[in-house]
């Protein structure tokens, strides 16, 4: 699905030596690379504050406890998602409340979004999946309405943009009360471990953040508020700095794996190709189709018997989760969700496919769906 080896082989001498840098300076933790990584990414996305975290799941729940929610206050998030995103609302004793999602853009349904609000709301999460943005202006407005946070899973998405209707643009991750992305090596943006990061443009709000990401303290032994360890290693914060330069060629390379396999499939009337909303970019963490004849299961198996890796994203939604199952859910309320996950596959998508992969796999995707 991703050729992280030939990725490196192309970045192999300025990984090795910012490695080997870390390594001589046995900075390990808060080292330099650190911070200027930090500054780095701050710059390219156009935020005031960016705090680095262990991983992409402490991202999410360390921005839920800087906001202060509280045992019992709700917080929406889309049901089509990895359960990353619905895992910290239950570790922080919060209420999860799952809406659907469009059916074009995977993302989530505003719709279902107004109709989940009660008193008790206090948060949104719109994750921007598989590589572009919710309808962030349709969530900040119900948002601002309601007096509730934003929190953007941006896991899926850093590099993304987005338009909104006057012309202003931002970096998705950007436009919430707090935003949080994950550095897993498969990433867009991805180093050689695990790595997260909040963004966010609210000082106090950033301040209190950098305390819980390093056990509360501002000064060692200190503790003024409750924190967590998660703290983002100077090696991997070597890697993420040496490959934040590429990041939008990275993005562009995924366009042009994906405007191929769409053109490809454009004729095939049992496949649906992703949609590229108009106030968003796309930065295709994954390429994800609608198989829409049935035979979603057995192209997966026909793929792997082809040598074609190929995945699943998502085949349970979250409100059947054993984990996450609750009375309050009504299966009609999901409709979009339980059809998507009898037709998703997603195809190899990174930024080394060639143009023979490319003719191979949607050759044999084709021959076997047409």
């Amino acid at each position: 699905m991703v050729d992280l080896q030939s990725q490196y082989q192309n970045i192999k001498d300025v990984v090795d030596a910012s490695i080997q840098e870390v390594l001589n300076s046995s900075a390990y933790i808060n080292g330099p690379y650190v911070k200027e990584f930090q500054a780095d990414l701050e710059k390219y996305l156009g935020v005031k504050h960016v705090i680095p975290c262990a991983n992409g799941t402490d991202a999410l729940q360390i921005a839920m406890m800087g906001l202060g929610l509280e045992q019992g206050d709700e917080v929406i998030t889309a049901d089509f998602t990895f359960a990353a995103t619905v895992e910290v609302i239950g570790l922080l004793k919060l209420t999860p409340v799952l809406v659907d999602v469009e059916p074009d853009t995977f993302n989530m349904d505003i719709e279902a979004l107004k109709k989940a609000i009660t008193p008790k709301t206090k948060a949104i999460v719109p994750v921007h999946l598989f590589g572009q943005c919710a309808n962030m202006e349709a969530v900040l407005a119900v948002a601002k309405e309601h007096n509730l946070f934003v929190i953007e899973d941006n896991a899926q998405a850093i590099g993304a943009d987005y338009t909104f209707s006057d012309g202003t643009k931002k970096k998705a991750g950007t436009m919430g009360n707090v935003g949080t992305t994950s550095f897993f090596p498969s990433k867009n943006l991805g180093c050689y471990g695990d790595g997260g990061a909040i963004f966010t443009n609210d000082d106090e709000l950033a301040h209190t953040l950098r305390g819980m990401v390093n056990h509360g303290m501002y000064k060692r032994y200190y503790h003024d508020v409750v924190g967590v360890n998660s703290r983002l290693d100077s090696v991997q914060a070597a890697v993420l700095k040496a490959k934040l330069p590429l990041l939008d060629s990275y993005c562009d390379a995924r366009r042009e794996a994906a405007m191929y396999y769409t053109e490809a499939f454009a004729t095939n009337t049992n496949i649906i190709t992703p949609a590229i909303s108009v106030f968003s970019t796309h930065v295709f963490h994954q390429y994800t189709l609608r198989i829409t004849n049935g035979k979603r299961d057995e192209l997966h198996q026909h793929l792997l018997e082809n040598n074609i890796p190929n995945a699943i994203y998502y085949p349970v939604p979250l409100h059947a989760q054993k984990a996450y199952q609750d009375d309050r859910y009504n299966e009609d309320d999901f409709t979009i969700t339980n059809q998507l996950i009898d037709e998703v596959i997603s195809l190899p998508m990174h930024t080394e496919l060639s143009e023979e992969q490319l003719s191979f796999i949607t050759k044999t995707v084709n021959e076997f769906v047409g």
